[in-house]
């Protein structure tokens, strides 16, 4: 199954945002309630199915991993008050436009491979909806909104009871200047008993949501939270297995959370992160880092700029930078950052000799 669904998904994938378009409009047939669902553009909704499709294809013979993604998708999907039937409609709708742009490969052993693929992903989702007793989503009330930089924005919020999460988790937001418009924030420091939580968001090009949080963003705004996602965390171990953090912008959020919470532990795990950006006045949060690295001999801070010159830094993209420094074959690595940089960096990591099972990435990033 899983051979036969990496094969087909690698016949189509040229054709992604095409596929994506199909299935959105076979979904807004089959199911025309969905609709309101949705913004009412879709280009950033038919990026992200494309990423949850490409990973769900890498992690297909991984099962313990893609378990834990798709529990955690269906307890983020509860805020849509998605039903059971919405299950049915977007396996109708998936079959369909795979079959249409599959053509002559849609064979029955093909379609046989995603039916049962799609009949585990729509229930290991279901059962962990079903399972989950807490809450849908919670309000949170804008504290405080200031620039860290021309196109950085720190925003401060308090939720409405407390959310649980981990560090470096990402949490989905709304913000009431754009309905409908979800994004992917991971908050930057580690759980407090307070409820408050605190997000770096970058404007980004063309981005309608980041654009309004950086610049429109006030104080007494309310933000609609879903519940934490995420695959980025350290577990506290008895043994000093090294840790390597690549971080592009403000990727280096959910880091600077698990670095807060790591200053908290008796015993830490030897790190090095490398923080990049095109210029160095893209590394916003490179002093307070290096205000860590100064009071914890644990941690290694490495900036990488693309442009101009900094102290201690290297020259060059980051996973040019990261790979000419090691080959970090015995370190779990952890990656942050836009879907690009990601891709090239795990390529680097990969063709270097780093074993993918200590590779760990969220899906979801900056759109």
């Amino acid at each position: 199954m899983a051979r036969l669904i990496r094969e087909s998904f690698a016949a189509v994938e040229a054709k992604a945002d095409e596929l994506a378009q199909y299935f959105y409009g076979a979904l807004f047939v089959v199911a025309p309630d969905c609709r309101d669902l949705f913004p009412v553009t879709m280009t950033t909704q038919r990026s992200r199915l494309l990423r949850a499709l490409v990973y769900v294809v890498q992690m297909v013979d991984r099962p313990d991993e893609l378990v834990t993604f798709l529990g955690q998708l269906g307890r983020d999907h509860r805020k849509f008050a998605v039903v059971s039937r919405h299950y049915d409609a977007v396996g109708i709708a998936l079959l369909a436009a795979l079959k249409r742009f599959l053509k002559e490969k849609w064979t029955h052993e093909v379609e046989s491979a995603w039916t049962t693929a799609y009949g585990i992903i729509a229930k290991t989702m279901r059962e962990a909806a079903q399972a989950e007793t807490g809450p849908a989503s919670w309000a949170a009330t804008v504290l405080e909104h200031r620039k860290l930089n021309r196109d950085v924005a720190l925003v401060r919020v308090q939720t409405e009871g407390l959310l649980p999460y981990r560090a470096g988790s990402y949490v989905s937001v709304e913000v009431p200047q754009r309905p409908r418009l979800w994004r992917y924030l991971s908050p930057a420091g580690a759980p407090r008993g307070d409820g408050q939580m605190s997000f770096h968001i970058r404007t980004v090009p063309g981005g309608w949501v980041s654009g309004s949080i950086v610049n429109h963003t006030k104080p007494g705004d309310v933000w609609r939270l879903g519940p934490a996602m995420g695959n980025l965390f350290v577990r506290p171990t008895t043994t000093r297995r090294r840790l390597l953090m690549i971080a592009g912008g403000t990727g280096v959020t959910p880091f600077v959370s698990i670095l807060d919470d790591l200053a908290h532990w008796k015993r830490n795990p030897p790190v090095h992160l490398f923080f990049g950006g095109r210029r160095p006045e893209d590394l916003y949060a490179l002093e307070e880092l290096r205000r860590i690295s100064a009071v914890s001999k644990w941690l290694t801070v490495t900036p990488v700029t693309e442009e101009g010159a900094l102290a201690g830094g290297d020259r060059g993209t980051l996973a040019h930078a990261v790979t000419q420094r090691g080959t970090w074959k015995n370190h779990d690595v952890l990656v942050s950052g836009s879907p690009p940089m990601i891709q090239a960096t795990i390529a680097k990591l990969l063709a270097a000799g780093v074993d993918l099972e200590r590779i760990s990435y969220d899906p979801f990033t900056l759109d």
